[in-house]
């Protein structure tokens, strides 16, 4: 669950062609599971759910680690970055404009008990940190749309000017269930706001050991992580129990752990009951909130 800093170059401006550190069937590769990463088959999403219905709704979304959503410029860049060998996201911009995120629900996909859950996240955020939510305007070109789709839940990460209409989206469930979980519900508006997940820090393998072995064959990219240079924990310490970090069984293939804690701690990983004290501290000190730098 980390703030990204702003990427202005991903690939050097030298005329000199790049160093190539993979070899061209592991770089297809990864650009073969970018691109599956914008399937939007629900089908897939439940076989997957039923598969392994302990797991989060949102790491059976399918997306990007699960539940992020990747602009066609982002899979181009993190290619060029992965053949060079270095893990990359490209990271036009991070924080909404005055603090506020702009959004709307899309035409006829939830009815009013779905839209109070919804709401109930939002209010828990604004109660919590100095960021606002405002309903679009007509005149808004720069917006969240906020989708019922059958296929899982997922988001894009952060605010980007040029992106225009921002996906995320809930299936819709029994509020308290699946997507509409509290924790999930506020864990996706929290990619919105920029964070990426807490197992996907820099220092991550000081406190978990990612089990491959046990990976889904094809998933390992799930559990990439990324430089100090492109994350930034803001000075905060790991948390297990953040609503952004997965379960232990993410993308299990023989339903063992994945994600095996080296230190311990108290709480359930990969928990969507509530929202910890440091994932409040950390969106109030990306949008440098008064007093969270105290």
């Amino acid at each position: 669950m980390l703030r990204a800093v702003v990427v202005l170059c991903v690939v050097g401006l030298a005329a000199a062609s790049p160093v190539l550190v993979r070899t061209d069937e592991e770089v297809q590769a990864f650009r073969d599971f970018l691109e599956s990463t914008k399937s939007d088959d629900a089908s897939q999403f439940i076989a997957r759910s039923r598969a392994s219905p302990s797991d989060n709704a949102e790491e059976n979304s399918g997306k990007y680690q699960g539940d992020i959503v990747l602009d066609d410029v982002t899979i181009e860049s993190m290619v060029k970055e992965y053949a060079m060998g270095r893990n990359a996201y490209v990271y036009p911009g991070t924080k909404w404009p005055e603090n506020t995120v702009v959004w709307e629900y899309a035409e006829d996909q939830f009815d009013d008990i779905h839209k109070a859950a919804i709401e109930d996240g939002i209010k828990h955020i604004e109660n919590s940190t100095c960021i606002k939510f405002r309903y679009r305007q007509p005149e808004d070109t720069n917006y969240v749309s906020l989708t019922g789709l059958p296929n899982g839940c997922y988001a894009h990460v952060g605010y980007w000017e040029e992106r225009g209409v921002h996906t995320m989206n809930l299936a819709l469930n029994t509020p308290g269930v699946g997507c509409f979980r509290h924790g999930t519900i506020v864990h996706e508006f929290m990619h919105i706001i920029g964070f990426f997940h807490m197992q996907s820090t820099h220092d991550r393998d000081d406190y978990v050991h990612i089990a491959t072995e046990n990976i889904i064959d094809g998933m390992e990219h799930n559990f990439d992580i990324y430089t100090s240079e492109l994350v930034n924990n803001l000075d905060i310490e790991y948390d297990y129990v953040s609503c952004l970090h997965y379960g232990p069984r993410a993308f299990s293939a023989n339903g063992e752990d994945t994600i095996i804690p080296l230190r311990e701690h108290e709480g359930v990983m990969g928990q969507r009951v509530y929202i910890t004290d440091k994932d409040w501290l950390r969106i109030n000190r990306h949008y440098n909130c008064q007093g969270a730098w105290n």
